[in-house]
């Protein structure tokens, strides 16, 4: 695995969670649902963890599907039914952490990744909140988690390219203020959180490793959507997996994609940045988010792997994050691991 060199690129994730939540199993929201009312509100009461999980529907055309209710889905864990506890089919409020490769190789290109970036912010809802964060020696959160749009878009402005790649170092600061944030967040506040990171080569730099951004990703159920922008010569290289410098970058970019829910998306053309924010931004508004409380109450910290299935659907496929970390009795989520 990646952990024997440090040189790992992902170019624009976007991370999203509702990791392990505090919640009443005796909520009247899947009630309501079922019956087709639209009483979506949550009740919280109770101290039970609620795994959530944001899900993509798309048909064999690769198109949204919705109209759903929480009947129509079907959750495994580790291959065990479990009942689904909470439903939404509505969007939302949004956490969005955009991350900024900002190191020197990004010079041609940055004012077109800027606005880009600052296209994402200016289709943020009132109730959403954003955060700014480039990384190049090192990472610096420019603009902290809140609703200062005007804010988030003068931070995207300021930045200049110089130096290094330190991407881990950024996504796992991103992730970090995201999980902070919670903490003093109230019970009834559901929000998806997301990280989007815009890279365009390799980490050179960090000093968080492969499986520390890994480990804080699962254990928060952060959704890391992933964008690599490549010269034209670097393009016609990565068909070539042996000489590709590119080849481990592509590889770790996609098993965080995958892992966490989300979806790699690389370009040649920095003008396509702009589509991919939108598309980004679209599938996000699009989500189901679905919340079980797990029939497994051991608080043991292993890897619990999800599956979500459409009933009677084959034709339709969902993409969620492929489990989450077990909480353990005094887990703490934030800091790297001792090595």
């Amino acid at each position: 695995m990646p952990h024997t060199k440090r040189y790992l690129f992902i170019s624009a994730a976007v991370i999203i969670c509702i990791g392990i939540a505090t919640f009443d199993a005796a909520t009247p929201v899947l009630q309501a649902q079922a019956a087709g009312t639209h009483d979506t509100t949550p009740v919280f009461r109770g101290t039970v963890d609620l795994v959530s999980l944001n899900v993509t529907l798309t048909n064999e055309h690769n198109q949204p599907v919705g109209g759903l209710t929480a009947t129509d889905f079907a959750i495994f864990e580790d291959g065990v039914p479990q009942d689904v506890s909470f439903f939404s089919s509505s969007r939302l409020p949004m956490d969005v952490a955009i991350l900024l490769d900002t190191s020197s190789s990004m010079s041609p290109v940055l004012s077109v990744a800027q606005d880009a970036a600052i296209g994402l912010v200016e289709s943020a809802q009132p109730a959403d909140r954003v955060s700014v964060t480039e990384f190049n020696d090192r990472a610096n959160i420019l603009h902290p988690l809140g609703s200062d749009m005007n804010g988030a878009i003068r931070a995207i402005k300021a930045t200049s390219a110089r130096g290094s790649t330190a991407l881990y170092n950024g996504l796992y600061m991103a992730m970090t203020e995201m999980i902070r944030s919670r903490r003093g967040a109230a019970a009834q506040d559901i929000r998806k959180q997301a990280v989007v990171v815009l890279s365009d080569g390799q980490d050179t730099s960090s000093l968080v490793q492969y499986e520390d951004v890994m480990d804080l990703a699962n254990q928060s159920g952060i959704v890391l959507y992933t964008i690599l922008l490549l010269t034209p010569l670097d393009a016609r290289q990565l068909n070539d997996l042996k000489t590709s410098k590119f080849s481990q970058a592509l590889f770790v970019m996609r098993s965080f994609a995958e892992a966490t829910g989300g979806v790699t998306f690389m370009t040649s053309n920095v003008r396509e940045l702009h589509g991919i924010y939108t598309k980004i931004a679209t599938e996000l508004a699009q989500q189901y988010t679905l919340g079980y409380i797990s029939t497994n109450g051991q608080r043991d910290g292993k890897f619990r792997r999800v599956m979500v299935r459409v009933v009677d659907r084959p034709e339709v496929r969902a993409r969620t994050r492929s489990g989450y970390q077990a909480p353990k009795p005094s887990a703490s989520l934030g800091s790297p691991r001792e090595r």
